[in-house]
């Protein structure tokens, strides 16, 4: 099964949120989130590596933190929907590198930041995005807005609303550890530049 059919039917068979089709629809047809990168020339920047994250962030996730009695819904919301901000954000382009063989300079492709309003790939874009289809519980929107710990811009800011934020919802950090552990352990080497 490839990264797009996984994430579909995990999808189906947990979110079921009114306004969950339309933001699929949106997210399939006018998004190139199935087949975006995840990074500029980190983990996943390859074709596909958006999704390919979104499902490692899911997996790690949901089998290192799932119990019973928790929502399944809210868990594939937040692990496949947390960098939804980074759909239709990286460009394919250029840039000189020299050949050390050669001496000469040659054109060398990369990936590159750019996109759609607003022009940035953050957290609360994601909050954002989803909520513009589909109503979010605070837990997932507290907890996507604050995944990625503190890589956080904020949070390198001195913000102490992260800390705030992990103490009154767990998913926030469960959602945090699962970014970390698809990004650093599953995704090692998965980029097509590095």
């Amino acid at each position: 099964m490839d990264h797009r059919e996984e994430f579909l039917q995990i999808w189906h068979q947990y979110v079921a949120r009114p306004g969950s089709e339309k933001l699929l629809d949106w997210l399939d047809n006018k998004t190139d989130f199935f087949s975006a990168p995840a990074s500029t020339r980190f983990h996943g920047a390859c074709d596909g590596g958006l999704c390919m994250h979104s499902l490692n962030v899911y997996h790690a996730l949901h089998d290192s933190f799932f119990t019973e009695g928790e929502s399944e819904e809210s868990y594939a919301i937040c692990a496949l929907l947390h960098d939804l901000c980074k759909a239709n954000y990286y460009k394919k382009g250029t840039r000189n590198v020299k050949n050390d063989a050669t001496g000469q300079w040659e054109k060398s492709a990369q990936l590159q930041r750019g996109g759609s309003f607003p022009p940035t790939a953050t957290a609360k874009k994601s909050v954002f995005l989803i909520e513009r289809f589909m109503k979010l519980k605070v837990e997932e929107a507290v907890a996507i807005r604050w995944h990625m710990g503190g890589f956080d811009d904020a949070a390198k800011g001195g913000c102490f609303a992260i800390s705030e934020a992990y103490d009154k919802y767990p998913l926030a950090v469960k959602l945090h550890i699962a970014d970390l552990e698809a990004t650093y352990l599953m995704e090692h080497r998965t980029s097509a530049v590095r």
